[in-house]
């Protein structure tokens, strides 16, 4: 091991040594225990992951917080980043990858594939946008893309009409049927009607032994399945096959498994054992983000204003945006006048909504209704007490105002008592580092954001 080597994994367990006092033990577990230190150099701090998802996730949970640490231990600054091995983590471009007809198969026999599949070829990882609204949910479904069956299994990936579930169960097919992995791809009423048939026929246990070659099972809005018992029970068997044998699965839906109704406990059971991550509707800049790839799409060039005009009008999800895009663009194609924010106002005035965007709340109503929430009063969330509970709830109004209003860091620090930047920051990141592998933090955030919307 070389010098440079040899002097990395030093900084990195001193600083690994920091990092245990300043996360909780299922954190540092699941996401630094494996890490090493493997160069330093030209002010470069590399870190050596084992899988892309924890390099995602330390990039996006626990960079600034790990940067901090190395700065102050080596008294320099020190840019950081996360490898995979000893490939440097590019979701876009490893996704990319691996949709080139490589591997011997080719176009045809992948065209043929993705129509056998009913996979969307839209829908892969590469048009995917990502962002803070789907975060885990997108790098948990590259994991699994790449590795099947050993992270986490099942995959429930939850969330709203038209912002991204689909796409990304799509964008998982795609990668494994380039690796020849066998799939099924099905919508849970589909599901239903075989199911339904089999019965008819008697022919039950071979629409269960269908199912035995397979190696990835994709099913789309399993909520459908709700109130229907032997279509359950029956998949409830199923799933069991693929776990057992370490196959995997993965399901979306437009409600968490506790949300439901009528679902047979052990299949929740089953959906509450693996990842489940959920997704909520883009916020401004990654609706521009979506704007910029869909434009790309449609050849269609719109000033930045109008992009704006968009993003800020249309904020429900992707296929509203999409919609309103192509509206747009197919105005333009048929009367070839240049667009601006006026006409496209006029020309999109039956699509645009008339209420206020979801997530604008005051930084009032969110610290009343956290309080609430915890039984506290709202001076005991501004104040100075700081025992755990307290300093919980703060942490989670912190959360909130910044990943749900998109407040700046003064203004949170302002409502929350004149706080520093600095405290507003470790609050958000803590929330945020911790509530993709606590499940219970991200249930009591979720009926808090179910709280706010009843408000409106």
């Amino acid at each position: 091991m070389d010098k440079v080597r040899i002097e990395a994994e030093k900084i990195w367990q001193a600083a690994l040594g920091q990092l245990q006092l300043q996360v909780n033990k299922a954190n540092y577990n699941t996401w630094l225990k494996d890490t090493k230190g493997i160069d330093y150099s030209n002010g470069i701090f590399t870190v050596a992951v084992p899988s892309v998802f924890v390099a995602e996730w330390l990039k996006n949970r626990l960079h600034s917080l790990v940067s901090r640490i190395l700065c102050s231990i080596t008294g320099q600054n020190i840019t950081v980043q996360f490898q995979v091995q000893s490939i440097t983590y590019d979701p876009k471009s490893v996704a990319h990858s691996k949709l080139l007809p490589d591997g011997g198969t080719s176009l045809k026999e992948r065209e043929l594939h993705l129509k056998t599949y009913n996979l969307n070829p839209k829908f892969t990882f590469d048009s995917f946008v990502p962002g803070d609204c789907n975060r885990l949910a997108y790098t948990a479904a590259i994991e699994i893309a790449e590795n099947p069956g050993e992270l986490f299994n099942p995959l429930y990936i939850y969330g709203g009409t038209g912002i991204g579930k689909t796409h990304l169960l799509h964008a998982i097919g795609h990668v494994a049927v380039t690796h020849r992995v066998p799939i099924f791809y099905i919508s849970a009423e589909q599901f239903t009607n075989d199911f339904i048939s089999s019965l008819r026929n008697k022919k039950i246990e071979d629409f269960r032994n269908q199912f035995s070659y397979i190696e990835l099972l994709l099913i789309d809005d399993i909520q459908f399945l709700s109130c229907k018992t032997q279509t359950q029970e029956c998949l409830l068997h199923i799933i069991n096959d693929f776990l057992s044998d370490g196959r995997q699965v993965v399901v979306t839906s437009d409600r968490s498994p506790k949300e439901i109704n009528a679902i047979n406990l052990r299949l929740r059971s089953r959906f509450e054992g693996g990842l489940v991550a959920d997704i909520y509707p883009p916020d401004h800049k990654t609706r521009l983000a979506i704007l910029d790839v869909k434009a790309n799409q449609l050849n269609i060039k719109l000033d930045e204003k109008i992009m704006s005009f968009l993003a800020t009008h249309f904020y429900q999800g992707v296929r509203e945006l999409e919609g309103a895009l192509i509206r747009l663009a197919t105005y333009t194609r048929m009367n070839g006048n240049s667009l601006d924010v006026a006409l496209a106002s006029q020309i999109l005035k039956d699509m645009i909504s008339g209420s206020k965007e979801p997530g604008s709340y005051t930084p009032t109503t969110i610290i009343n209704v956290v309080a609430d929430y915890f039984s506290l009063s709202p001076e005991d969330i501004t104040g100075k007490k700081r025992d755990l509970l307290t300093s919980k709830a703060r942490h989670i109004a912190m959360y909130i105002m910044r990943q749900q209003n998109h407040s700046n860091l003064s203004e949170i620090g302002k409502a929350l008592g004149n706080r520093d930047h600095s405290t507003v920051i470790y609050g958000c990141e803590k929330i945020s580092s911790e509530i993709g592998i606590d499940s219970q933090l991200s249930q009591t955030i979720e009926e808090i954001r179910s709280r706010l919307k009843s408000l409106r």
